[in-house]
């Protein structure tokens, strides 16, 4: 199939997120943060997954829709588009987060308006830019592989071909849920972080990250912002959805670390260092 890719003219501070995973309140204090800082919607691009674990699909789908902001489809995106009977988040079959996803999913299936889910079938597989002289691509697992879950200490081996296929300068990656920065051979890979989650580093604040072109050079920086957790936690605590997943919100530790590699999961609890 043919990939879609939006290409797109962006220049000044650009907000970059990614995993709202249906959370509304992150959703609502982002761009809040947004419109402080005087980021226009059209600077505003998210990683895919606006979909996922937390209680207001609909209410956070509607929301981006309202905000304008630009996002790509992640595999959330793409499985419910597609109608089909799980999130393709390529977790090993029996494992605790599969046993979580037969919950979570079928709960945003049947919340999710025929609206809401028009706009996620609009949404581009990737978009492409260049900034500061570098062109750059959004994706969500990498370019051959939406599920594909890469990571800080990924070996650059497997990162890459994403950078060759797209012949881009800058990948900018969602999916695995961690905020970073990797670069090597005048390349860079950066992961803004999800907001809809904590990122394991026992804080319940999420991550994202903003770019600037000022001097025409690129900058990178993440940041950490607060949101009205405990609401959010109460929201998930409806029965239906997994209670693991309401509790992290709170203490911003992974109910476990089954799909991270060593070095991400010797890190659980102590902090992150993008």
């Amino acid at each position: 199939m043919d990939k879609k890719i939006e290409h797109i003219n962006i220049h000044g501070k650009v907000l970059l997120f990614g995993g709202v995973y249906s959370n509304l309140q992150a959703l609502e204090k982002l761009k809040s943060i947004a419109e402080k800082n005087n980021i226009s919607a059209e600077n505003c691009i998210c990683t895919g997954d606006i979909v996922g674990y937390c209680a207001q699909p609909e209410e956070t789908v509607q929301l981006f829709k309202l905000w304008g902001a630009k996002s790509i489809a992640g595999n959330v995106e793409l499985q419910l588009r597609e109608g089909a009977d799980d999130c393709g988040c390529d977790f090993k079959e029996g494992s605790r987060c599969d046993g979580f996803s037969q919950l979570w999913y079928p709960y945003a299936q049947s919340k999710l308006s025929k609206c809401s889910l028009d706009f996620i079938k609009e949404l581009p597989d990737h978009i492409q830019f260049t900034y500061a002289g570098k062109k750059t691509t959004v994706l969500h697992g990498s370019w051959s592989n939406i599920s594909e879950f890469i990571y800080k200490s990924t070996p650059w081996p497997i990162k890459q071909p994403n950078f060759e296929i797209t012949k881009s300068d800058v990948i900018i990656a969602g999916h695995c849920g961690l905020p970073f920065k990797h670069t090597e051979e005048n390349k860079t890979w950066i992961n803004p972080g999800v907001i809809g989650m904590p990122a394991n580093d026992g804080n319940p604040h999420v991550w994202y990250a903003i770019l600037d072109d000022a001097d025409r050079k690129l900058s990178i920086t993440h940041h950490t912002m607060d949101y009205n957790h405990k609401l959010t936690s109460k929201l998930m605590q409806n029965g239906l959805l997994p209670e693991e997943y309401a509790r992290t919100i709170i203490t911003g530790i992974w109910d476990n670390t089954e799909i991270l590699p060593p070095v991400e999961s010797g890190l659980q609890g102590f902090g992150i260092q993008p």
